[in-house]
């Protein structure tokens, strides 16, 4: 059986959170197999709000671990979507 999974992160302050958060992705980066992020652009400033989606693969055993990392940041939150074949 093979396993995907698909993690949604929305950062409520990216000014204040982001510097944790990479701490986080770089620690867990052979199991992220792609990551993309996205935060509202206007001509006036930035949003403080962003969001990264990452697909994980690799070593199921980290996945909790990585998860478990993110939900200890504050001014977070994580979903999770997992695919089996």
């Amino acid at each position: 059986m093979v396993k995907y999974k698909v993690l949604g992160i929305l950062i409520k302050d990216r000014i204040k959170e982001a510097g944790k958060t990479q701490g986080v992705l770089s620690k867990y980066g052979n199991i992220i197999s792609l990551r993309l992020g996205t935060h509202e652009l206007s001509e006036a400033k930035n949003s403080r709000v962003g969001m990264i989606v990452l697909t994980l693969t690799g070593d199921h055993s980290l996945w909790p671990d990585l998860e478990k990392d993110l939900q200890e940041i504050g001014g977070i939150e994580v979903k999770d979507i997992e695919f089996n074949y």
